[in-house]
This record gives structure tokens, sequence and C-alpha cells, in this order.
């Protein structure tokens, strides 16, 4: 499984020109495949008059789904350039639209492949993009005397809360790497004087 991949932090739109020609890059986070195509979607009718509007997307930790389009111009010179350059940077859950304007010079073969894969490059460097790390979820259940104390250590300690549920007694949600699991359980003991259960969950993403 993968312990971390990148992603953009926000939607966006990176311009640049090539012989004459207009290539606009628009990236956005996208957490599913409908989320991708609603997002290509959405590009080209904002750009109907493009000569073309080509698209890659990157959806999972692992790439388990990639798809690329270079719609109508010469097979492979668009959308699996485009694909290979997210894939490169290890970028996941993203969408990436490419809108050519065309400029009256043709770029040939070569020239096509540089100009959809470099500028979806621009784009992620112009946007930037975030890490975001395979953790564990553990669960904390604590008594409320102690709630308050344990989240200001587990904040201390750098720790991620994730959420905090009050019933009869407090359950605090934390990430952690699976390599911290045992210290962690030590630490938690010390905490809160053995009277914290510690239940381990499933696995997620977060920020690292």
């Amino acid at each position: 499984m993968q312990e971390q991949y990148l992603t953009v932090t926000r939607e966006g739109v990176h311009e640049t020109e090539i012989n004459r020609s207009r290539f606009l890059c628009a990236l956005a986070p996208a957490a599913t495949e409908q989320e991708a195509q609603d997002f290509v979607a959405r590009v080209r009718r904002e750009h109907p008059t493009a000569t073309h509007n080509c698209f890659a997307y990157v959806i999972g930790a692992d790439a388990a789904v990639q798809r690329a389009s270079d719609d109508g111009e010469p097979g492979g010179t668009a959308g699996v350039p485009m694909l290979q350059m997210l894939l490169r940077r290890d970028v996941r859950y993203v969408a990436a639209v490419v809108t050519r304007y065309y400029g009256g010079v043709k770029l040939g073969a070569g020239g096509l492949i540089r100009a959809y894969g470099g500028v979806v490059g621009e784009a992620l460097d112009a946007l930037g993009t975030v890490t975001r790390r395979r953790f564990r979820i553990v669960t904390v259940t604590v008594d409320h005397q102690r709630a308050g104390k344990l989240q200001n250590d587990l904040r201390a300690a750098g720790r991620s809360v994730r959420d905090v549920r009050y019933a009869d007694a407090v359950r605090i949600e934390v990430g952690l790497p699976d390599a911290d699991v045992d210290a962690f359980r030590g630490w938690l003991a010390d905490a809160t004087a053995g009277t914290a259960a510690l239940e381990l969950g499933g696995e997620a993403y977060g920020d690292g």
C-alpha cells in the first residue's frame, strides 16, 4: 500500500503560450472518478470554442484509476504525456484539463508531447501540492475528568486529533503512523494513569 502521495491543494489554472498556441492547464482535486469527470465536463463548457480540451486524471492513492484523452490531437501526444507527468510527480486524486487554442503553427508530435506534459508540470508548480501520508486511526476512550488535559497533551506531542465525541465517556480519534502505535500505547498509559482504552481502527491518508 502506498505510504504517501501528493495532491493539489486547490483548483486553479495556469496558462502558457507556445508557438502562438495558448495552453491553459486547469487542475482540481478529485476524490472520485465522478468528480474528475464532472470537472472535465465543466472546463469543456467554459471553453466551447477551444481547438482541444485534453484531460488526464488519477484517482486512488495507488493510482488505481487512470484515464486520459487526446481530444482530437494525434494519438498519444496530449492525454498520455499529461497522465505521465501526474504519475511521475506522484500526484493522486487530481484531474487535469489542458485547453488549447491553436495559434497557426504546428508543433509536431514531439512538440505536442513536450507542451502538454510541460504545462501540467508548470501548473503543479504554480498551484502547489500537499503530501498526504498513510496513518492508522486509533480511538482513545477516556473519562471526562481527564479528557481536556489529554487533548492538550496529544496536541503538544504533535499528534493529529481528528475527532472528539462526548457521551458517557469521551472518545478521541487520533491519526498515527503504523510504526508509532506501540509507543503511543505506552505514552497513553502514562498520560492517563492506565485509565484510557485504546481501539485500533482502519487506515486513512492525511496531511503529513
